[in-house]
């Protein structure tokens, strides 16, 4: 009787045993299976030597780069390509695009205050030009400078364009120490209605969304094409904006390193 009860208690303990190892068994292969759907995918989505930037928003857009000398490097002109993966991240190669749009406009660097000019310009130019962009040249503005004298060393630098060209921008991006509001506007207006004066065309105003909402009087954002930079959001905080400026991260072919990306809305 004793015997046959040991085998018993043997028995349920084997049976135990059997049911922690099966257990253990399905544990083991549900962590292999979760593990797999975080790990496998990753090994698609960063895979070592795939060099990819920030994404593009959702919508009907043509995109745009802006450089300076800051850039450097050799820019291949007449390839310029947005590629995105299928997660809409910008890709360097095209083995890795799911989508391909070309580059429809650039905006390059002139001048500075009234004496800097952009020692990359009359290169970036003169090569955008020939390989048939829409290109435009911007000046990078001092608010402790006279408008004037800002705007009469940007139409120095820059010459003549061609009814292709963009319009001229002004880049504001801060206020100098010492420099009001009121003041800001006043030479802001100076460079905007000299150069326009001088072109004919009414130049394009670029700046941060929150700086343009604190410092740009009404009579610059309701006359002028605002260009406006907000970076990491779905839509920028600014209404009535042409031009988008969303990313400093972006990868473009054609072009080194990471470089500012822009869209402009498509005119129906």
């Amino acid at each position: 009787m004793a015997m046959a009860k040991t085998r018993k208690r043997n028995k349920r303990k084997r049976g135990q045993s059997g049911e922690i190892v099966r257990r253990l068994k399905q544990i083991a292969v549900l962590t292999a299976i979760l593990l797999l759907t975080i790990y496998v995918p990753s090994l698609f989505w960063n895979r070592p030597g795939v060099e990819s930037g920030d994404k593009v928003p959702k919508g009907d857009y043509l995109y745009g780069i802006d450089v300076s000398h800051h850039n450097g490097g050799r820019f291949v002109w007449d390839s310029l390509r947005v590629m995105t993966d299928n997660r809409g991240r910008t890709v360097r190669s095209i083995s890795e695009a799911y989508d391909i749009k070309p580059v429809s406009f650039v905006f390059i660097k002139a001048t500075e205050g009234v004496s800097m000019k952009d020692s990359d310009f009359r290169k970036n130019w003169k090569e955008s030009g020939k390989a048939g962009l829409r290109r435009g040249a911007y000046h990078f503005f001092r608010s402790s400078k006279d408008g004037n004298d800002q705007a009469a060393h940007f139409i120095a630098t820059v010459g003549d364009l061609s009814a292709r060209d963009l319009p001229p921008v002004l880049d504001i991006e801060s206020i100098h120490l010492g420099c009001s509001r009121e003041l800001l506007n006043e030479r802001a207006l100076q460079w905007l209605r000299a150069v326009e004066k001088r072109y004919g065309r009414k130049p394009i105003v670029y700046s941060g969304a929150s700086f343009a909402r604190d410092n740009l009087s009404r009579e610059i954002t309701d006359n002028y094409e605002i260009w406006i930079a907000h970076y990491g959001t779905s839509s920028p905080a600014f209404d009535g904006w042409t031009y988008w400026q969303f990313t400093d991260k972006a990868v473009v072919y054609g072009v080194p390193g990471h470089v500012d990306l822009s869209v402009r809305k498509v005119r129906k």
